[in-house]
C-alpha cells in the first residue's frame, strides 16, 4: 500500500511545481441556529438555466507566489491572492474571495484588500485540510485542530461571527459543500475512503463504493453524488496538496455506483453547479474545454478555457 497519511506542509513545496506534470470531539453538533436549517435547495423552474460565460477561479503553480486569479472573458485574468504555503485554501463560489489556514491555525478570509481573521484553532500543517466555502459565499467551513483520524469540522461567517460546530468526521480532507446547505464531504486523512457529514444532524458516513481516494471536488446539490478522484489500490496517496488535474468518478453516495460521464476524452476534471448541471474539464493540446451536461447527462454547453490556464488548477467554475 502506498497511500499515504496527512503530511505536513513542508512536505509540499518541493511538489507543488509537480503538480500539473503528472495530469473528535463529542460536543452536539450544530450549537448555531444558522447551521441547524440548511438552505433551501434552489426552486425547480421551468426556464433552462443560463448558459456559462467561462467565469472561472484558477490556481497557477508554476508562477511565483502561487497566484489564484479569476478569469473573466473580456476582461483577462485578475488575481485575487496568493495561495499559502500550507496549502490550505479555497475559493468562493461566487469566485470574488479567498480563505485559507495560516501556518499558526487562524481561518483568514481575504475580499479585495481586505483581509478578515475569521477564526483561530484550525489545523494547520496538512494541507489536504482545506477550508470551503457555503454555497452563498458568507461562511465557511474547516477542520479543527485535534490528535485523532476524525476531527471537528466548525463553520464561522467570513466577518468571524456566528462560530458553530457542524460534527466530527473521518473525510476532512478537500471539504466540499452541497449547493442546498446539509452536507459536507471529504476524503481521509489516511486515503481510505470518503465521508460524507450531514450537518443537520452532525454526523458522518462512508460514502460507498469508494475504496480510496486523494480528491473531492464537489457534491451534487442534494448531496447524493460526489466527484471524487479515486485511487487503485498501489498508487501513491500524493501529498494532499489540490491537485492540478485529476480523472474524475461521479459516485453515487447510496448505492456506491458509479455514474457515467458521457463525454469523450482526457478527463482532467468534473464539478456539479447549484442547479444540478455537471461540468467536464476535458484536456487539449493548446486550451482546455468546458462540458457542461444536464442533469440527464445531456451536453447543453461547451466553452473553450483560456490558453493560459491549460495547465492551471480549476478552483471554481461561476454558474
Amino acid at each position: 500500500m502506498m497511500n499515504t497519511r496527512l503530511l505536513p506542509a513542508a512536505a509540499v513545496c518541493a511538489t507543488l511545481t509537480a503538480a500539473l506534470a503528472t495530469p473528535a470531539f463529542a460536543t452536539p453538533a450544530l450549537a448555531v441556529p444558522a447551521l441547524a436549517t440548511p438552505a433551501a435547495a434552489p426552486a425547480a423552474v421551468s426556464a433552462a438555466p443560463k448558459p456559462l460565460t467561462g467565469v472561472a477561479v484558477y490556481l497557477s503553480y508554476d508562477k511565483e507566489g502561487f497566484p489564484v486569479s479569476r478569469y473573466e472573458p473580456g476582461k483577462g485574468f485578475t488575481k485575487l491572492g496568493a495561495m499559502p504555503m500550507t496549502g490550505q485554501f479555497s475559493a468562493s463560489p461566487d469566485g470574488r474571495k479567498l480563505a485559507w489556514i495560516t501556518s499558526a491555525g487562524y481561518v483568514r478570509v481575504g475580499d479585495g484588500r481586505r483581509v478578515t481573521t475569521a477564526a483561530k484553532g484550525a489545523a494547520a500543517g496538512f494541507p489536504c485540510a482545506t477550508p470551503v466555502w457555503s454555497p452563498d459565499s458568507r461562511r465557511v467551513a474547516y477542520v479543527g485542530k485535534g490528535n485523532s483520524d476524525a476531527r471537528s469540522i466548525s463553520v464561522v461567517g467570513a466577518d468571524g461571527k456566528g462560530r458553530g460546530k457542524a460534527g466530527t468526521t473521518l473525510g476532512l480532507c478537500h471539504l466540499a459543500w452541497s449547493a442546498d446547505g446539509r452536507y459536507l464531504a471529504g476524503y481521509a486523512g489516511t486515503t481510505e475512503g470518503v465521508y460524507r457529514l450531514d450537518v443537520k444532524t452532525g454526523k458522518a458516513s462512508k460514502v460507498k463504493g469508494v475504496g480510496l481516494a486523494n480528491h473531492v471536488q464537489s457534491l451534487s446539490p442534494d448531496g447524493s453524488k460526489v466527484v471524487v478522484a479515486p485511487l487503485s489500490r498501489n498508487a501513491p496517496g500524493g501529498d494532499g496538496s489540490w491537485p492540478g488535474s485529476f480523472r474524475p468518478a461521479v459516485v453515487d453516495v447510496a448505492t456506491g455506483k458509479k455514474v457515467a460521464i458521457p463525454v469523450k476524452g482526457s478527463l482532467i476534471g468534473a464539478c456539479y453547479l447549484r442547479d444540478g448541471r455537471l461540468v467536464v474539464r476535458v484536456a487539449g493540446r493548446t486550451a482546455n474545454t468546458l462540458v457542461v451536461l444536464d442533469r440527464n447527462g445531456r451536453q447543453v454547453q461547451r466553452l473553450t478555457e483560456p490558453a493560459a490556464a491549460r495547465r492551471q488548477a480549476l478552483l471554481q467554475i461561476v454558474g
